[in-house]
């Protein structure tokens, strides 16, 4: 039995001390369950064929636009909606957490390549501002969101099987 997941309301240090151990201590065991392997690696898939969408609709040139320009949507504070569940997941996907922000206005995963996190927050993956809405073709949006989806999908499902595999 793992020791209890630190709430969304703690530090985030504290949630990712909480993820780092829980990855260094129960790793083995926690990947000994084929499903949550298979969850892991066909998120990892998603993720990659999202960010790919995201390259070629152009939307990380216009994110990368606004951060620069100080209007990023990876704002300071973000980092409060990550659970230490959603940070283990990282680490389960062979991310390393950052001990510190980078700039203390933006979300505390944001580095200046990008968010080191694979594993996001659903607000994260879903939200896009006008500025992309309007400047990026209906049907790249729909293919965006298409692959956005299966990301949520299966995300969800490896939370899910993850705190299952935690509280045995």
């Amino acid at each position: 039995m793992a020791p209890a997941e630190p709430p969304l309301e703690a530090p985030v240090e504290e949630r990712i001390v909480w993820a780092n151990a829980l990855a260094d201590r129960e790793r083995s065991r926690i990947l000994e369950d084929k499903s949550l392997v298979e969850l892991l690696d066909a998120l990892r898939n998603a993720v990659h064929r999202s960010r790919d969408n995201m390259l070629r609709t152009g939307l990380v040139a216009l994110c990368r636009e606004c951060e620069e320009e100080g209007g990023s949507c990876c704002g300071a504070g973000l980092e409060k909606h990550y659970s230490a569940s959603l940070l283990l997941i990282n680490r389960l996907l062979g991310v390393t957490l950052p001990p510190q922000r980078d700039d203390l206005s933006s979300c505390f995963f944001l580095s200046s390549s990008g968010c080191r996190l694979l594993a996001r927050h659903v607000l994260c993956i879903n939200y896009v501002c006008n500025k992309i809405t309007s400047t990026i073709e209906p049907e790249q949006m729909a293919a965006l969101r298409e692959a956005e989806g299966e990301e949520i999908h299966l995300l969800f499902q490896a939370n899910e099987k993850l705190k299952t595999l935690l509280k045995g």
